[in-house]
């Protein structure tokens, strides 16, 4: 096959050669040798290196037939670039890095989804990686992001006093732009997540209107929203003139929610703390092990006459309209927190990172949503 020398300049077009070749189809592609490199790949779609480099870096530079051409380049030869490896040299990199403590649980794939969304239309790669809901795992996990020389940083933290993970992530502040979601930092940080206290009164308002004042069932205390959700729904009964009165929780700390609900509701069916109550739940997960531990005690969950008592939640996670029955819950913008936290890193970027970590705290609204749950 003919070598063809690349041109020296940046510029879009064509390699300078009559016998360039054309982007081929994926079935001719895989009848060749495998394109392993920039070189290679330059070669195959026939362009400059520079503009195929530009594809990577920024492709909002290029034309719009540009990055078709190139795109389709990428189905038809199977190059894979290796983004770790040219991130390294860069001063800025493509790489936006992304934390979260489960990226299977839906609510978190969700968010991801957004933002890796979000990051791509700016020309950036979104790179996921999970705590497990362990604070020694968040400290890793940011290690690993800082050993890539990542542009900047999405984190939903845990927020937990242990093994140094709070720490860790105000060093990494100090280096990039970092945006914190979903569960606030103890520090004054740029933050987008949802207004607690706004949507648990509006919840309360709609449960203690509707029937039996809540109930509450708090979530083991694994991130800030434990506790800030609890003095959200004190804040707002209190302010009803209601008793603020709250379900006795086990004394595990972890992740596994459903269980954590189902136990929690199973100690006070046993204690008689729930037929003709409402239970307004911390999160929807803990919310599905109440309805579990309702049904194997013979109680009917509802909003009907005939039921023994409701169950609300809060987030409406993707899966909380499809329980038996579809569970009351409070809407968080999910779509939204992902979308503004990569604005305002951007911004952050187009700026350099600030040495003073205290920026934009966005706080979203939300709505509640009313199934048959109560």
């Amino acid at each position: 096959m003919k070598t063809i020398p690349l041109r020296s300049h940046g510029t879009e077009g064509p390699v300078p050669d009559s016998g360039r070749r054309s982007v081929v189809t994926s079935k001719q592609a895989a009848s060749e040798a495998p394109v392993r490199t920039m070189e290679e790949f330059s070669l195959f779609v026939g362009l400059s290196r520079p503009t195929v480099s530009r594809f990577f870096n920024d492709p909002s530079t290029l034309k719009a037939s540009t990055r078709h051409r190139i795109e389709e380049a990428l189905a038809a030869s199977g190059f894979n670039r290796n983004l770790l490896a040219a991130n390294l040299g860069r001063a800025r990199s493509c790489i936006v890095g992304v934390i979260v403590p489960d990226p299977a649980d839906p609510f978190y794939a969700a968010l991801t989804r957004r933002v890796q969304g979000t990051a791509q239309e700016a020309g950036f790669q979104a790179f996921v990686l999970s705590s497990d809901g362990e604070p020694a795992k968040e400290v890793q996990a940011v290690r690993t992001l800082a050993s890539m020389n990542v542009a900047g940083a999405v984190v939903a933290p845990l927020g937990v006093a242990q093994d140094g993970s709070s720490d860790v992530l105000e060093r990494l502040e100090t280096d990039i732009p970092l945006v914190y979601v979903d569960s606030a930092p103890s520090h004054p940080a740029a933050f987008v997540g949802t207004d607690n206290r706004r949507s648990f009164d509006l919840i309360v308002e709609h449960l203690a209107s509707t029937g039996a004042p809540p109930t509450f069932l708090g979530m083991p205390c694994v991130n800030a929203n434990a506790s800030d959700r609890m003095r959200a729904y004190d804040a707002a009964m209190a302010s009803r003139g209601l008793a603020p009165d709250h379900l006795p929780l086990p004394a595990d700390r972890d992740w596994d929610f459903e269980r954590f609900g189902f136990e929690a509701m199973q100690t006070a069916i046993e204690a008689g703390r729930a037929a003709g109550r409402t239970v307004l739940c911390a999160n929807d997960r803990l919310a599905f092990g109440a309805i579990a531990a309702a049904w194997q005690a013979g109680l009917r969950v509802g909003r009907d006459e005939n039921c023994d008592l409701r169950i609300a939640g809060h987030d409406d996670h993707p899966l909380s309209r499809y329980t038996c029955p579809p569970l009351t819950t409070v809407a968080q913008d999910f779509d939204g927190i992902g979308r503004q936290a990569v604005e305002i890193l951007l911004r952050r970027l187009s700026e350099g990172a600030p040495a003073d970590p205290a920026g934009d705290v966005v706080l979203l609204g939300a709505s509640v949503v009313k199934r048959q749950s109560a």
